[in-house]
């Protein structure tokens, strides 16, 4: 039984990594799925690895999420594409120089851009949608270093944190609309880009593990919201 059959879902940050994993399990439980990034050309292939498949469909919209008007534009084209939006993945995030002494500006403001502003304008384009139909589910990807901060990770934790801090907000303001919050912070988790940081001493987390939390948290009854879920490597 396709458990999301029906339903749209939007995944930010879909070109890698655990996005990219999250629109392959939405779409193996039925749901079509558009999936957001920069590359156009890496969106493509996860588009016809998931089309192969006959389950959910699967398009690719070529969007940069620190930019308000191309969020808007993503958004406006997959409710002309498939109708509606009931599921809004907020995945894509920057990891860059997060130590304050290192004054890397650009660093902190390209961190801020994507991981904060990108997170709002999401869910800020999706939501008007959502409460209109008394029912949607937008789902924020933080981290564990949202609860923790070591001293190379000051600015990077500090939008993590904020992401946690809309999250919780969210969930109050929403609360009686029909539209769910969750927010999930991985640990460490196997990816392209992780690879040189990984710690030798235990296995990590993969890609599938944080996308199978969001399906979790997706197919709890209606009157069911998982607020918060934190996947560590044991």
């Amino acid at each position: 039984m396709l458990k999301l059959k029906g339903k749209t879902a939007v995944v930010t940050g879909a070109s890698s990594g655990i996005g990219v994993a999250i629109a392959k399990q939405l779409a193996n439980e039925g749901a079509d799925v558009v999936l957001a990034a920069r590359r156009k050309d890496k969106l493509e292939q996860v588009v016809k690895e998931i089309n192969s498949l006959g389950k959910g469909k699967a398009l690719a919209v070529s969007t940069d999420v620190s930019q308000q008007n191309n969020v808007d534009s993503m958004v406006d084209y997959a409710v002309e594409a498939f109708g509606k939006i009931d599921i809004y993945v907020n995945n894509a995030g920057l990891v860059g120089d997060g130590i304050v002494r290192n004054e890397n500006v650009k660093a902190w403001e390209q961190m801020i851009d994507v991981n904060i502003k990108g997170v709002l304008y999401g869910t800020h384009a999706v939501l008007p949608g959502m409460i209109e139909r008394s029912s949607g589910h937008i789902i924020n990807i933080s981290s564990v270093s949202g609860q923790e901060v070591t001293k190379s990770t000051t600015v990077y934790s500090a939008t993590k944190f904020a992401v946690r801090a809309i999250s919780m907000g969210l969930e109050k303001e929403l609360a009686r609309t029909g539209v769910r919050v969750t927010n999930i912070s991985p640990g460490m988790v196997e990816t392209e880009r992780n690879s040189e940081r990984l710690p030798n001493d235990r296995k990590p987390l993969q890609t599938d593990d944080i996308a199978k939390a969001v399906i979790y948290a997706l197919t709890q009854p209606d009157y069911v919201n998982v607020n918060e879920i934190t996947v560590r490597p044991v």
